[in-house]
């Protein structure tokens, strides 16, 4: 039985139509200007089977929780997930939500100027007027209290979120969320999981968003732990 999402349904649709495509593991709540589901189903199966075939061949890019080499062959969603765990130091499938999401997303751009792609609460989107982005943090009480102020000029964009106490992603932290934004939805995605792993309580918060800082590509960073929250970047904060 697939896990209810009801996180999405406070995805504010502001004029776009909102569809979902899924195949297999892999379930995308997309929001564009028209219905665009059997380009998006095929951009699925496309980026699952590069990266099913790679594993095949490299069944280590699958269960490495450590960075593997870049490969000059690989498949370019392959070669994004690899660079992203090689800036983060977690194992490369850390960044498939992020990527999978980037990837589709920026295929149906050849289709549509503007297009919104969570995978998982992970987002790639390119759009054309300013959206605010909610940080969903579990039973903490600033869940959905937080927003992002997204403007079009600074798409596209990723903006991936961790949780360990939420979820049944693998993080071996305790924090409610950590929200990161990048350029790249695969570096967002390995980041947020990374950065996520270090943080165990609200007295980490302050030191793993000096860490963040350090990783080239990420741009912003939000951190929840319960009643507390912390922050880093280039983006506004807005309260809900």
């Amino acid at each position: 039985m697939k896990r209810e999402r009801h996180y999405r349904s406070w995805l504010a649709k502001d004029g776009l139509v909102p569809f979902r495509a899924a195949v297999q593991e892999t379930d995308l709540y997309i929001l564009a200007p028209t219905r665009l589901e059997h380009e998006a189903h095929e951009a699925i199966i496309t980026f699952r089977h590069q990266i099913e075939e790679y594993i095949k061949g490299n069944p280590s890019f699958q269960t490495s929780l450590a960075p593997l080499p870049a490969d000059p062959r690989a498949p370019r969603i392959v070669k994004a997930m690899l660079a992203a765990s090689q800036k983060t130091g977690v194992g490369p499938m850390a960044g498939v939500a992020g990527a999978m999401a980037e990837f589709v997303g920026t295929a149906l751009l050849t289709c549509t100027p503007e297009v919104v792609v969570e995978n998982g609460g992970d987002i790639f989107m390119q759009i054309s007027s300013e959206r605010k982005i909610g940080v969903f943090a579990g039973e903490s009480p600033l869940t959905m209290r937080v927003g992002i102020r997204v403007p079009p000029e600074r798409t596209p964009v990723g903006i991936c979120t961790s949780s360990g106490t939420v979820g049944h992603s693998t993080s071996f932290g305790r924090a409610d969320a950590v929200c990161v934004i990048s350029p790249s939805a695969a570096l967002a995605d390995a980041a947020a999981t990374a950065l996520g792993n270090r943080v165990r309580g609200k007295e980490d918060i302050e030191q793993v968003l000096e860490q963040g800082q350090t990783i080239s590509g990420v741009e912003g960073i939000v951190i929840i732990v319960g009643d507390t929250m912390g922050a880093w970047g280039e983006y506004e904060l807005v309260k809900l």
